[in-house]
């Protein structure tokens, strides 16, 4: 099978099976990741009380962490749930949302990364770069950053993908223009996608909910992290056809995604190994 075809494989397994996918994630997006993931198929649940992750996580076939709005509280939540998870062979995902930009940032990154098993990390090229140890210094949450043009070098950012798979020993995936995926030997890029969802928040963020998905009914992480990205991206192109603007443009994100069908994926992937 090509890794368009088991692309569409796992979204099929996704839409029959409506895996839990359980998310910790910050409360700017918590309403879109969960409408993002119940588009593609599967079944989201929101719950970051430290007194029952550990209960919740057990139901669940994936677990997503994101650091867009980091607590104290929020931190305890996220160790004991990423543990449990590890425990119990449930693959977790990470989205390091802002690391470098403040201290706490950093450091609850460096816990989390530090205490926990990861089958994907997925963020922007300053997140990434920011755990790959490159000198970057992100400018708040944004994609960009302070000095240099090094986001939109695509052999860069295959580059720290390389990195930070091979530092944490887990699937990468280094959003932008082009997302690059890389575990091992093995580096794919994503050529799916529309500039639309640079004027969207959230946009990364759904894309790492996406993933959770994919992982919940997948046995090999770099084959759902790449698909999962393809099929955000196949859902952008199709959503952008309708759209006028950037509201316009969210709604038919989840109209598109709700749609898409294997077969659609199937055909309109670009995904390349490289």
């Amino acid at each position: 099978m090509t890794l368009e075809e088991k692309a569409g494989a796992i979204l099929e397994r996704i839409r029959q099976e409506r895996p839990l996918v359980h998310h910790i994630t910050n409360t700017v997006v918590a309403n879109i990741t969960a409408n993002i993931t119940l588009a593609f198929g599967a079944a989201p649940v929101m719950a970051d009380a430290p007194e029952e992750v550990e209960e919740m996580v057990a139901q669940a076939q994936a677990l997503v962490l994101n650091t867009g709005t980091p607590s104290r509280v929020g931190w305890e939540a996220m160790l004991r749930a990423g543990r449990a998870a590890n425990r119990r062979g449930i693959p977790v995902v990470l989205d390091p949302v802002g690391v470098g930009a403040t201290r706490f940032r950093q450091e609850l990154a460096h816990e989390l990364v530090t205490e926990l098993k990861f089958a994907v990390i997925r963020g922007n090229a300053a997140e990434m770069g920011t755990l790959a140890g490159e000198a970057v210094r992100p400018r708040g949450v944004d994609s960009r950053l302070e000095k240099g043009a090094r986001a939109e070098d695509a052999a860069w950012r295959a580059k720290i993908a390389r990195t930070v798979a091979d530092r944490f020993q887990t699937v990468a995936a280094v959003t932008g223009r082009w997302d690059f995926v890389a575990s091992g030997r093995r580096l794919a890029r994503v050529e799916n996608g529309h500039p639309l969802l640079t004027a969207i928040t959230g946009s990364g963020c759904m894309a790492t909910a996406v993933i959770g998905a994919w992982v919940a009914a997948a046995e090999d992480a770099f084959v759902a992290a790449a698909g999962a990205l393809a099929a955000y991206g196949v859902a952008a192109e199709l959503a952008a056809e309708r759209a006028s603007g950037p509201g316009t443009f969210q709604a038919h994100l989840f109209d598109a995604a709700y749609r898409l069908t294997p077969a659609q994926l199937v055909q309109r992937a670009r995904l390349t190994l490289v």
